[in-house]
């Protein structure tokens, strides 16, 4: 089932390892460790990804903060738990 709000628990605590590929589309609705291509990596969960602007909630270190910003940001991504394809 599809959550609208932030999840209702941390990101995992590890880091997970950088892949070669993969699309913020790919994570919509899970766990997604972004590494900006200026900056420094962040756990995020996205929830709506639009032309231009992804938005969802970024994790603070405390709690989940709503956030949205370019996708050209992103060097790479990787998804928790990692998507399959059915």
């Amino acid at each position: 089932m599809r959550q609208f709000g932030p999840p209702s628990s941390p990101p995992p605590a590890f880091i997970p390892s950088q892949p070669n590929t993969l699309y913020i589309i790919d994570c919509m609705y899970s766990f997604a460790y972004i590494w900006p291509n200026i900056g420094r990596p962040f756990w995020f969960y996205p929830t709506r990804v639009e032309y231009g602007e992804v938005s969802g909630y970024i994790w603070n270190g405390r709690s989940w903060t709503f956030y949205g910003f370019d996708p050209a940001i992103i060097n790479a991504i990787a998804c928790y738990p990692v998507p399959t394809l059915y």
